[in-house]
């Protein structure tokens, strides 16, 4: 199978396998300036078996320019982020979030969460402190970064388990790197779902699930795709040929025949085969991964201190970040 995160590109793969819509699952897209935001629902078991997600809405932002974003796309994908996040959090005045950046420090495209993180608004230790119940300008979030399995020797979600258990928030927002299968969509997306998440799933080293059944609260999950496997990378180097061979009228040789007769997950199966014996399929980033990590991070962590503080506008998201 072709390593993907994103609902939206498991849609697309069953879609053309099915050549139509998909029985089960509602599709529907919305364009702006900044950004075209497409909603994937998973309705009944028929769907999730077809797409291999749980039944759940899966929320696909993708804006293009993302990656090399100034001061004002952030700001507008900041905006844009918060009323999409709005749907999801609990239907009452005042609830508690606890918000968790999953992934490793050390590994900059792994780094999304922690990142995130690092520039949150938390106010829970402000609640405990005034022993407050509620505040017309905030509500209670805590935040952490738990590391992951290879530098703790435990599973994250049972880290996670444990402060629940403790804190008892209402819900729980986890953050976490991505794999995508189409190199236009790393770092030029983001996904939202109210399914939760299995940490590493992407890159073959799939963890323990985030999810309401196993935390025991609704877990929403925001994702960004930092990387692909080499075999994808050339997958989407083929198509590239073929498009190329189709401009330059060859569409009568062999070469461009075969090609364009194979399907996507054929030519990846093929690529994997082939470097299979070299260990060449490789997991890949862009070399600007530092920049665009901070810049990700930063829209991420202004859209929900936006969403989660009733009191914060994006004008005022700078002066509260520590």
């Amino acid at each position: 199978m072709i390593r993907t995160d994103l609902a939206l590109e498991a849609q697309e793969m069953c879609q053309e396998e099915n050549r139509g819509e998909i029985p089960g699952v509602s599709v529907e897209q919305r364009k702006a300036d900044v950004a075209t935001t497409t909603y994937v629902e998973v309705l009944n078991e028929e769907g999730s078996k077809i797409m291999g997600k749980p039944k759940g809405m899966y929320i696909t932002i993708e804006a293009p320019q993302l990656k090399v974003a100034d001061a004002d796309l952030k700001d507008s994908m900041s905006k844009l982020l918060a009323e999409e996040l709005k749907a999801f959090v609990p239907k009452k005045e005042h609830f508690k979030t606890l918000i968790v950046g999953l992934g490793n420090w050390d590994i900059t495209p792994d780094a999304l969460g922690p990142q995130v993180v690092s520039k949150i608004y938390v106010t829970r230790h402000f609640f405990e402190a005034y022993k407050k119940e509620e505040d017309e300008t905030m509500r209670a979030v805590s935040a952490i970064s738990p590391g992951v399995m290879g530098t703790t020797g435990i599973e994250t979600v049972e880290i996670i388990k444990g402060i629940v258990e403790k804190t008892k928030p209402d819900f729980v927002v986890a953050i976490d790197a991505l794999a995508s299968r189409k190199m236009e969509r790393v770092n030029t997306t983001i996904q939202i779902t109210d399914t939760g998440i299995s940490p590493g799933g992407g890159v073959g080293n799939k963890r323990k699930e985030f999810s309401k059944a196993t935390l025991g609260v609704p877990v929403l999950a925001i994702g960004v795709p930092t990387v692909v496997d080499a075999a994808t990378l050339a997958n989407d180097t083929i198509s590239l040929v073929v498009n190329h061979l189709a401009s330059q009228t060859e569409k009568g040789s062999s070469f461009y025949n075969l090609l364009k007769g194979m399907k996507d997950e054929d030519k990846y199966q093929l690529i994997r085969e082939v470097m299979e014996p070299f260990n060449a399929n490789v997991i890949v980033t862009t070399k600007d991964i530092d920049m665009i990590i901070t810049n990700i991070s930063q829209v991420i962590a202004n859209a929900l201190n936006i969403c989660l503080h009733p009191g914060i506008e994006i004008k005022d998201v700078n002066r509260y970040l520590h």
